[in-house]
């Protein structure tokens, strides 16, 4: 083997494992993204990362959008409960 050779096959690698580690990271982003939101479906979130980017990632983008909403009826912020003594009004 020549230097070009060897130089080709070492950029080959390169590209390999760059694109295997870009699409390990697009797999697991969505599920990364719900589980830190707390999100009550994240491990179904997770496996549809995996899933849709491997079956072609034509629907990888709903899954991450799903990951960022809340579902409904549930609410991110606790509500605020009035005083349920409030104090009474003073006239001078």
């Amino acid at each position: 083997m020549d230097a070009i050779s060897i130089f080709a096959l070492i950029i080959l690698i390169i590209l390999v494992a760059t694109f295997v580690g870009v699409f390990v990271f697009l797999a697991m982003w969505p599920g990364r993204v719900a589980k830190a939101r707390n999100h009550p479906q994240a491990e179904a979130i997770m496996v549809g990362g995996w899933v849709t980017l491997i079956a072609g990632a034509v629907l990888w983008p709903v899954v991450l959008i799903w990951a960022y909403l809340k579902p409904p009826g549930e609410s991110r912020a606790p509500l605020e409960q009035p005083d349920s003594d409030p104090a009474p009004l003073t006239t001078r």
